[in-house]
């Protein structure tokens, strides 16, 4: 079976005919510059293929940056929003022709008994133990070879060895439930749960993946298949090694499959019995999907089109958004991007001021002229100084997109067109409350509905806005994501029905491997995405799996809230 390449027309980078990025000039040591004032082009998953990008083993010096914590930047925005928005509630906005207010339902995202600050630990700073990391000699071309663990540890990592022992560390905090959209990881591994996963199921997929992970007494071993589109595997192995860090001892023996393209794979209709689907990891999942959805490559950076990782992308973007205040914004829905990707969006560049239909449909809506961005080394493209509109719109491309966290980010409502694709996070979003829907059949006249009624309530549309920013900012934290990976994977190893090996043609990975080998902004992202301590404190507290009663009772709510709407296009059609 011929399996996905880098080439593969299921990703939507590959459809936008991009010109080749000129080199620019190198730095001093050979490796190509990073630029700092900019957080990444707009609606960089447009990007078009421009070859898989290649780590070199060059001599590298940098500043590493610090990644922990949002800031002080942060707790003040928090600290406003709320003050702002009275008291807080997890309910559904309720809609009608003159209110938009949030009810008392308990559907909201956020987990049920709160979250500690970011990064709260359990012990002082002296005896937080340090990850070990070293480059070693950086003028040789010899690849660095992995650490290992002392031969008299009984630890599985050579970072558990570093912890301090149980007489230093007081007693654990009890941990925090995490937030709702965890309780997929339940659903996502449903098929299998009877069952099991035996070694010839995780077989089956090796086709369909691009490349193989193993985890054996705390180490990592991969097996690559298949090209990745630019260095999509290479940040989502970096984001499991953090984990493998960050929590020694705590990832059992694993031997999985994973994909790194848009579109879902491991179709259901094809699986009667669907214990028989290969499991296979990947950043999306749709209803007619098996696949087992897992955080993108871009948490850790994006170093072909400068997007910084989450951490930071976090703080700047926090910063911008409150130059511009929301009231100072421009009153339209503002929209960047390769229009040529898939049908949607050329639909969507219908709804244009100045388009064929004569109509102001309250969209300002940008194509990227990718050509000029390369050349200028996306200077004009950040990603966090696009929030000087008071909405912004999200739209997939020919499939699942990484952008909607980064457009969410601004704290402007979210107007998100129809997708049957769902990441990780997303699954955690509320219809009116954390975004906008907007139909996909009725873009232009939903878009402009969308924008008269925020223009018309302003103070409901600011907390719509502030409601989805805060979600990232709560329940989107870096904690969260390694906590998410964490349960996913413990809950998944359980599932197999045999002991994991590491295969004959497999390569070690560790820090050293992958960051030390690596120049320019990967090894930047790389170094500023690292995890400094090993975590002294619990993950959340994962949630038990949805029972059917509540999975009918969002539906319906959904059903509700888009029936509300659909009524109030209709009225303003009428007049």
């Amino acid at each position: 079976m011929k399996g996905p390449s880098a080439s593969l027309g299921d990703d939507e980078e590959t459809a936008a005919l991009v010109p080749q990025l000129p080199a620019p000039c190198p730095n001093d040591d050979g490796a190509l510059p990073c630029e700092h004032g900019s957080t990444g082009s707009s609606m960089a998953v447009d990007q078009a293929e421009q070859g898989q990008s290649s780590s070199t083993a060059k001599a590298w010096w940098t500043k590493v940056l610090p990644t922990r914590g949002i800031g002080l930047v942060m707790s003040v925005l928090v600290i406003l929003a709320l003050l702002a928005a009275g008291t807080t509630s997890s309910g559904w906005f309720h809609l009608s022709s003159s209110s938009f207010l949030l009810g008392s339902g308990a559907a909201g995202g956020r987990g049920r008994n709160g979250r500690p600050p970011h990064y709260t630990t359990t012990t002082s700073g002296e005896l937080r133990a340090p990850i070990p990391f070293t480059c070693g000699n950086e003028s040789s071309s010899a690849i660095p070879t992995c650490p290992r663990a002392a031969a008299a540890s009984p630890s599985p990592s050579p970072t558990a060895a570093l912890l301090p022992s149980s007489e230093q560390r007081p007693a654990a905090a009890p941990s925090a439930t995490c937030p709702e959209y965890f309780r997929y990881i339940h659903s996502d591994l449903s098929p299998w749960r009877e069952a099991g996963i035996t070694r010839e199921a995780v077989e089956r997929a090796r086709g369909m993946a691009t490349f193989r992970l193993v985890v054996v007494a705390g180490r990592a071993y991969v097996e690559k298949y298949h090209p990745a589109y630019q260095t999509r595997d290479v940040f989502t192995l970096w984001g499991i090694l953090q984990l493998l860090a960050r929590y020694p001892g705590r990832v059992p023996d694993l031997d999985l499959m994973f994909f790194c393209g848009d579109i879902p794979v491991v179709r259901a209709a094809a699986y009667p019995d669907r214990s028989e689907a290969p499991p296979l990891f990947m950043y999306c999942t749709e209803d007619p999907a098996l696949d087992i959805v897992f955080p993108d490559w871009t948490f850790w950076g994006w170093p072909e089109v400068n997007i910084r990782p989450w951490a930071p992308f976090l703080e700047e973007v926090a910063r911008e958004s409150w130059r511009t205040p929301w009231l100072d914004r421009k009153p339209y829905a503002f929209w960047k991007g390769n229009a040529n990707v898939c049908g949607l969006r050329r639909d969507l560049m219908r709804c244009n001021k100045g388009s064929d239909s004569g109509k102001d449909w309250n969209a300002r809506l940008f194509r990227q002229d990718w050509g000029y961005a390369n050349r200028n080394g996306f200077k004009d493209s950040n990603l966090a100084k696009q929030c000087t509109y008071r909405y912004k719109i999200y739209v997939q491309g020919r499939g699942w997109s990484v952008s909607e966290k980064y457009i969410l980010a601004c704290g402007s409502p979210m107007l998100r067109v129809d997708t049957p694709f769902r990441d990780f996070f997303s699954r955690g979003f509320v219809a009116g409350r954390h975004y906008w829907p907007i139909d996909a059949a009725r873009m232009c006249p939903s878009i402009k509905l969308a924008v008269d009624w925020g223009n018309a309530h302003p103070a409901q549309a600011q907390r719509m806005g502030e409601e989805g920013s805060s979600f990232l900012r709560k329940e989107l934290s870096m904690d969260y994501v390694y906590d998410y990976m964490l349960h996913l994977l413990t809950h998944y190893a359980r599932l197999l029905r045999y002991r994991p090996t590491v295969p004959e043609n497999a390569t070690e990975l560790c820090l050293e491997s992958m960051a030390c080998t690596a120049s320019g902004c990967a090894r930047e992202f790389m170094m500023e995405s690292m995890e400094k301590y090993v975590a002294d404190y619990e993950p959340c507290a994962l949630p038990g799996p949805f029972t059917a009663d509540e999975l009918a009772e969002l539906a319906q709510r959904d059903v509700e809230m888009r029936s509300k709407m659909k009524k109030l296009e209709e009225q303003e059609e009428e007049t």
